[in-house]
């Protein structure tokens, strides 16, 4: 989850913002975490080991 679309329970305020301490405390949290920090949820992990398993199913059949 990008920290764009998240509302501070403390002032209600976007956290993008950082109107409050809490607001810049959790952005600062979420950047440091990086792209795959919290981006990776277990659909994205599913469809990437089927990707994965298709390819090594075509290299398989293509060297078969």
């Amino acid at each position: 989850m990008t920290y764009d679309r998240l509302v501070c329970a403390n002032c209600a305020a976007p956290v993008n913002e950082g109107r409050c301490p809490v607001c810049r405390a959790n952005r600062a949290r979420l950047q440091s975490e990086g792209p795959l920090g919290g981006g990776l949820t277990p659909m994205t992990l599913i469809a990437l080991l089927a990707v994965l398993i298709a390819a090594v199913a075509l290299l398989a059949h293509q060297t078969a």
